[in-house]
């Protein structure tokens, strides 16, 4: 059984998959991994990855790496749950470089918005997490969430009118200002 992904075992992963890639390539970290690098939980079940591009090479290390670390990695972002927000790139945050391979972090608001729609209680206690610290706010939050609104029908499980109620409560109990942004290496 592998065991839960804490700070050092990520770290691990992310040198060890960074020796993996060939080609300039970007990790992107959702969920517990973010939640457990950025500081407000110690551990996660999942380890949830998204890179680009898509190499074969980066693809056959994920399985032994996984079984040499004993943690979990699941090939998953919000980009699988929700419709693509613009500009999610510039607004993923830079976490690290190994080798040929820059670690990010997914866009906050793409992760929040992904949760939000979730609505687990973890998830929601994330999604507070991320407004606590300033990475993401409440205006922008919603203007988001507009921009993909038209694009839910792509989604069947998705009830519309529920999830915009479920966004618009948790933005009226975000803290106002100003959110982090993403930097390149």
């Amino acid at each position: 059984m592998r065991q839960v992904a804490d700070l050092d075992r990520i770290r691990r992963f992310m040198r060890a998959v960074g020796r993996e890639a060939r080609v300039e390539t970007r990790l992107y970290f959702t969920g517990g991994a973010t939640a457990v690098l950025l500081g407000w939980r110690s551990t996660t079940v999942d380890v949830d990855i998204r890179f680009f591009p898509e190499t074969d090479q980066v693809f056959r290390a994920v399985p032994r790496l996984k079984e040499d670390l004993q943690i979990n990695v699941e090939l998953a972002s919000p980009a699988d749950f929700i419709p693509e927000l613009p500009g999610w790139r510039e607004r993923s945050l830079f976490a690290a470089r190994e080798g040929r391979m820059s670690f990010y972090h997914y866009d906050p608001y793409a992760q929040a918005l992904a949760k939000i729609e979730r609505s687990h209680s973890q998830d929601l206690m994330d999604v507070e997490a991320l407004g606590r610290g300033g990475w993401i706010e409440p205006e922008t939050l919603m203007r988001l969430f507009a921009a993909i609104e038209s694009k839910l029908y792509r989604y069947p499980a998705i009830d519309p009118e529920s999830f915009r109620n479920a966004v618009e409560r948790v933005a009226g109990s975000l803290p106002q200002g100003g959110a982090a942004t993403g930097t390149e290496p």
